[in-house]
């Protein structure tokens, strides 16, 4: 007797064809570097998810991109002049097809929404998306330059701070992923999809 497949064929080719191209014509045209961005984290544990039908894969992006995901979709709608950080979306300098491989950011939010409502929340992802985000934010900090500002890890939006000196900077930006992103998205993916 077959099982029923819960994720559509389309989704997982739609998925796994995207990952390369995403990889590839990031890293020829931003660098490795590049790759320590969360929402780079987000793609792969969602796609993962998707091909697996691992509802932790899925459930870890969800309490920890998820608002910065609907953040960038709702910029990209308003043609980046609300939060002004998808601008570079509609900069004729940049090529068309390297614009087009963060369109991404669109499909992770129904992606995961969809997901945990079908498969539901597996409340362990607070503890590994906290592990990922900090040992995430702690190479971006450590390895990457600071006018890269991978991840805001040296200060909010394009440029680094100079307010605050950097380790300080640094340490209120983990707390503010842990209680202002994670903890709460945790307690609302759990509270409408947990099981």
């Amino acid at each position: 007797m077959a099982t029923e497949v819960l994720v559509p064929l389309w989704l997982k080719i739609a998925y796994a064809s995207a990952i390369p191209v995403v990889v590839v014509v990031n890293w020829r045209t931003y660098g490795l570097a590049n790759f320590l961005w969360l929402s780079d984290f987000a793609l792969a544990c969602t796609a993962l998810a998707v091909i697996t039908e691992n509802r932790l894969l899925a459930s870890m992006p969800a309490i920890g991109v998820l608002p910065l995901e609907l953040a960038w979709t709702v910029d990209f709608l308003c043609r980046g002049r609300l939060l002004r950080i998808t601008g570079y979306m509609f900069d004729r300098r940049l090529p068309l097809w390297i614009r087009a491989v963060s369109l991404f950011h669109l499909a992770l939010p129904p992606t995961l929404i969809w997901f945990l409502y079908s498969f539901g929340y597996d409340a362990r992802a607070l503890w590994f998306q906290l592990a990922l985000t900090c040992i995430v934010l702690s190479l971006t900090y450590a390895f990457t330059r600071p006018e890269e500002n991978i991840n805001w890890v040296f200060g909010p939006g394009d440029k680094p701070q100079q307010l605050l000196p950097p380790r300080i900077y640094f340490g209120l930006v983990l707390f503010a992923q842990a209680v202002l992103v994670i903890g709460p998205m945790h307690l609302l993916m759990n509270g409408l999809f947990g099981r």
